[in-house]
């Protein structure tokens, strides 16, 4: 009985722990930090913001379609909470951006890699969508964003589409 009661419990914190997880806009603000860290775990990213906040990044993994970014004031407590993998954030990716500025505003990356005979490394993104793509942005060795656009995702197998 004892066990099963522990077992419950015990499912029952990884339950609620989960749903936080799929639900951060339910975090009111005002929390604190140390209380978003103790919930999620270390972040994956942390970018400096304007006026002494931070954001901290929550990205769901390379094949992850979300990132999360809890926007903290210069007091360490919960300002803002967006899901940052959209349409409308990518269109905001502009030529001659810094990798950093990309990175504070969607993230990491789910996938990386290089194209040679341009020069650049590929920052791949994906993100819930009803087309099969991705979203690209092509950084130069100094760290520039020299495009961004849409492409189709490698995942994405066309026969199964019907196409």
């Amino acid at each position: 009985m004892r066990r099963s009661l522990t077992t419950a419990l015990a499912a029952a914190v990884l339950l609620t722990a989960g749903c936080a997880f799929l639900n951060p806009e339910k975090i009111p603000t005002g929390t604190p930090a140390a209380d978003l860290q103790s919930r999620f775990g270390p972040p994956t990213g942390e970018y400096a913001l304007p006026g002494g906040g931070k954001r901290l990044e929550y990205a769901r993994g390379p094949y992850g379609k979300q990132t999360w970014m809890f926007d903290l004031d210069a007091g360490g407590r919960l300002a803002k909470t967006a899901q940052v993998l959209t349409e409308a954030n990518f269109n905001t990716i502009r030529r001659g951006m810094g990798r950093d500025e990309v990175l504070a505003a969607i993230g990491r990356p789910g996938e990386t890699s290089r194209i040679g005979w341009q020069d650049q490394t590929v920052w791949s993104y994906r993100y819930e969508t009803p087309f099969c793509q991705w979203f690209q942005v092509g950084i130069s060795p100094s760290g520039q964003v020299v495009d961004s656009g849409y492409a189709p995702d490698p995942l994405c197998d066309v026969s199964l589409m019907g196409v």
